[in-house]
């Protein structure tokens, strides 16, 4: 798949439209169509801001100017899958500016996250922040400005959809992440933390490694490729019917339960059929409520609904001919559609991961709130649509 490029965008294009005539799921609200006025709004290459904010809570604050590239990416990708070319290559011409007008770094990576709205003409792509008022200064996040592997990939992804013009983008991307993230098994998380010297972070994850097995394969880069493949078949459990979520950064196992790394390698090229039973486990575990579930937690605590990852499910259900599935996970994507037209993050108030960012490793403070996500309704449209991001 080394020369994937106009024609591969093409055929992306017409088998999605395909997919939309013979389902029943594009009723109204058009997600799709939501996402391309924002991007239009831009006026050419730009980035869209990840969440539509609300109040003057921290996250309301640290969110206010933040697009993050990872929900850029899918946005592009949903778009490219819907049809609209234009809109999915100004974000990826945006992306393609903030690699190459990096306000310190030159060697292929990109940042978590940059600062919303359109891409500047000249000089550094700008960074995402917010002014304390306390303390009379401009702050910056340390994970919004770190690099994670898994983000990475996606923006390889979207440059390998959107054709042979972002090739040399894609390829500066993947050989960062070759020289600088390659370990024993797979490749490691990423960067975290400012400039000169980020830390470098020695845990590895199952779903980053699924995102660059796709990307690597698809720039016809075999060997990286197969590394990652070969972490993520490494963590498949077959007497539980699951992934692992990665490794510890000691080497150790991390045994814990994740939709996107139970769900994603089903949406990859090559998706062995042993690995179908991680579909039921994620049900199983994750399904909220339990039983005849309306949607999906990010993680096992069962305390709300996480619509992004709903909408993964959505997606595969649709795929593996489980109708009455989809449609349950679509119902609830719809019922939890903001008046602006893209869907929330969550269906409660605030959501646990389990997570960090990384910033603190004692504190679990990766949390989602209800607040209109493009990732999630990015992710809706490719339900809709039926269409992997995985350049299948």
């Amino acid at each position: 798949m080394a020369g994937r490029g106009a024609s591969g965008c093409a055929r992306l294009t017409r088998r999605s439209l395909i997919a939309a005539a013979s389902v029943p799921f594009l009723a109204a609200p058009s997600w799709q169509a939501t996402l391309a006025a924002r991007v239009a709004s831009m006026g050419g290459p730009g980035l869209l801001r990840s969440y539509d904010v609300q109040g003057d809570s921290d996250f309301d604050r640290t969110q206010a100017t933040c697009a993050y590239v990872y929900d850029n990416a899918a946005t592009g990708l949903a778009l490219l899958a819907a049809g609209n070319i234009a809109a999915a290559r100004a974000i990826a011409d945006a992306l393609a500016y903030a690699q190459a007008n990096d306000r310190f770094y030159h060697d292929g990576r990109l940042r978590n996250a940059y600062r919303a709205g359109p891409a500047p003409k000249i000089g550094a792509y700008p960074l995402a922040g917010w002014w304390d008022k306390a303390a009379g200064a401009w702050r910056e996040d340390g994970y919004q400005a770190g690099t994670a592997t898994g983000v990475v990939a996606w923006a390889m992804l979207l440059w390998i959809a959107c054709g042979p013009a972002y090739r040399g983008a894609a390829d500066r991307a993947a050989d960062f992440v070759t020289a600088n993230l390659k370990a024993p098994r797979g490749f490691a998380g990423g960067f975290i933390g400012f400039e000169p010297a980020p830390r470098r972070v020695a845990w590895v994850s199952t779903e980053h490694n699924i995102d660059l097995a796709a990307a690597f394969l698809a720039l016809g880069r075999t060997e990286e490729a197969a590394h990652a493949k070969d972490f993520v078949a490494g963590m498949w459990s077959a007497s539980q019917g699951r992934f692992a979520m990665g490794l510890r950064p000691d080497g150790g196992l991390n045994d814990s339960s994740a939709v996107d790394a139970n769900l994603w390698p089903l949406l990859s090229a090559g998706a062995a059929p042993g690995w179908r039973p991680a579909f039921d486990w994620v049900l199983a575990r994750h399904g909220v409520p339990p039983g005849n579930s309306a949607g999906v937690d990010f993680n096992t605590d069962l305390d709300g609904i996480w619509l992004e990852g709903t909408a993964y499910v959505a997606l595969l259900a649709r795929r593996f001919g489980k109708d009455a599935i989809a449609a349950r996970m679509m119902a609830t994507l719809r019922q939890n559609t903001a008046p602006s037209g893209l869907i929330y993050a969550t269906t409660t108030p605030m959501l646990t991961t389990g997570l960090t960012t990384g910033l603190d490793t004692a504190d679990p403070d990766f949390l989602y709130f209800r607040r209109p996500h493009i990732a999630a309704t990015a992710w809706g449209v490719l339900a809709q649509l039926g269409v992997s991001p995985f350049l299948q």
